[in-house]
């Protein structure tokens, strides 16, 4: 009974690492796009939808891209969920009259903000 019990649970977690979510590589994507040549439809067949998109003036759009990071168990089947992750990738692809003009990769870590505790701050008077 107790041999069977284990052999179930290590059946039941080898079959959780079957699953799969798509992934996207944003690093990889945004390296694909350049300035002045590819163009909206370009950018859609690629990355697809996009996570954020603004109109920052007239026939100028901004589109985000953005995908965490796993943290150190975030690829196992079980755990991943639970664990956070260590920062997240972004890419801000900036299009005029459906022409991309800029297209910025962002990479963040979650230590990028941890100057804040252990800096000294001054009043300003």
């Amino acid at each position: 009974m107790r041999s069977t019990l284990i052999v179930l649970l290590f059946v039941l977690l080898l079959l959780g690492g079957c699953h799969s979510k798509q992934v996207r590589h944003l690093a990889s994507d945004a390296s694909l796009i350049k300035a002045g040549q590819s163009t909206l439809q370009d950018v859609q067949l690629l990355l697809g939808e996009p996570d954020g998109r603004r109109e920052v003036g007239p026939g100028v759009t901004e589109y985000v891209y953005y995908e965490d990071r796993p943290g150190f168990l975030g690829n196992m089947p079980v755990l991943g969920p639970m664990a956070g992750p260590s920062g997240y990738e972004m890419i801000i692809i900036t299009l005029k009259n459906d022409l991309v003009t800029s297209c910025e990769f962002r990479n963040f870590s979650e230590s990028d903000r941890q100057w804040v505790e252990d800096y000294t701050w001054e009043e300003v008077k």
